[in-house]
Formats: structure tokens, sequence, C-alpha cells
């Protein structure tokens, strides 16, 4: 029998990366009805979309657990999994379950089109469909985020564990010897300061239309 231990299972830059998607969908969300924070609404949806683009990257060169390879499951491996939530214990997974790789393949997909198409309105390159298209997007990554919410909870009481706190410290109960080795904190750190620093910088230079109707920022206030 194997021995059981606290290993290390998610780099800094993963969890960096969770909880500032997790604040920028928050705040782009909280500030989309009100044109008074229209640039706070900008400045969470590129700083959003400047952490997908990065997690996309993390995916294929990060540590062993926030590779893509490493939670790509079959569908068949998927559904089972999805069987077992309601009729019994699941297997358990160190890293993303099969229901978590759905979340997570899903908010990346709604959170890039949602941003994408929001940059479009914010350079007046489209028209009220896409602004339309824009809030389905946000819509649909809304209702996502509580089923991401409603499966960790669940998960956690039937692996009896704490997946919240496993992606703030970053450990698990795993094999011996099966978590990674390094943490890439450097890594995280400079994710996270480039987000602070976007956040202090884009609402001091942002600008107003230009002539040509490109812009920055759709709209500016006193």
């Amino acid at each position: 029998m194997q021995s059981v231990s606290k290993v290390l299972v998610w780099d800094v830059p993963t969890r960096v990366f969770h909880w500032l998607l997790a604040a920028c969908f928050l705040g782009g969300w909280l500030t989309a009805e009100s044109e008074h924070w229209r640039l706070a609404h900008n400045a969470f949806g590129y700083a959003l979309f400047g952490l997908i683009g990065f997690r996309l990257i993390w995916g294929l060169a990060g540590s062993r657990y926030a590779r893509f390879k490493s939670f790509l499951f079959s569908p068949a491996e998927t559904l089972a999994y999805l069987k077992s939530m309601l009729t019994s214990r699941p297997k358990h997974y160190l890293g993303h379950n099969p229901a978590g790789a759905l979340a997570i393949f899903g908010l990346l997909g709604l959170g890039l089109f949602s941003a994408a198409s929001g940059i479009a309105l914010d350079y007046d390159l489209a028209n009220e469909w896409v602004e339309e298209i824009h809030e389905a997007g946000a819509h649909a990554m809304l209702i996502l985020v509580f089923a991401h919410i409603a499966g960790v909870a669940l998960g956690s009481l039937q692996h009896r564990e704490n997946l919240a706190r496993a992606m703030v410290t970053g450990y698990k109960l795993g094999a011996t010897g099966s978590g990674i080795r390094r943490s890439h904190l450097m890594i995280g750190l400079l994710l996270a300061a480039a987000v602070a620093g976007f956040w202090i910088i884009y609402p001091n230079t942002a600008v107003p239309p230009t002539d040509s109707g490109r812009h920055v920022q759709s709209e500016q206030h006193d």
C-alpha cells in the first residue's frame, strides 16, 4: 500500500490565475450595466482576456497538473464520472477530475468569447448583435461558474477534502511522491503584478474615440 501525505498539486501561477480570473469576471459582471463604471468594466475585460492568454500558454508549458494533457478525458470517462457523482463516491483524481475539466475548458472558451466580443465593441468593430452575444456569453459563463462552485462543493463532500482550500494552498492528500517539485513562485508573482499594474495604469491611459472611430475606451467620464 502506498503511503499518503500532503503533496503540492497546484503551482502558484495556476492558483493566481484561478483567483484573478474569478475577480475579473465578478468585477466585469458588477460593472456591466453602469456607464459610470465603464472604464472599470473594460479594464476587467482586458485583464480577463490577458489571463486566459496566459493560461493557454501555461496549459502547454506549465507544471504537471496544470497542463491540459493531464485532464483531457474521453467522453465515456467523463460521462461515467458525472454519473458516479450522483450515485456513488466517484473516482478520486489528484489533479482535475473530468467534471472539473469540463468546467475549465468551458470557462476558458466562454471567457475568451466574452472578452473578445467586448473588445470588438470597445473598438467600434461590431454592432448591436455582437453586443447581444457578448451579454449572452457573460450570462452563460455565470451559469457555468455557479455549476462549477456546486461541483466543487459536492466533490469536497464526496472525497472529504476541501478543494477550494487546495486552490489556495496548492496542497492535497495524495500518494507520496506524486506531487510537483516546483511551485514556480516567481512566475505567479509576475502574473499578479502584471494584472495589478494593468488595473492601475489602464484608467489613466484610456482615451476617448478618435476621428477614425477607433478607441481604447468607448466613453470617458469626468
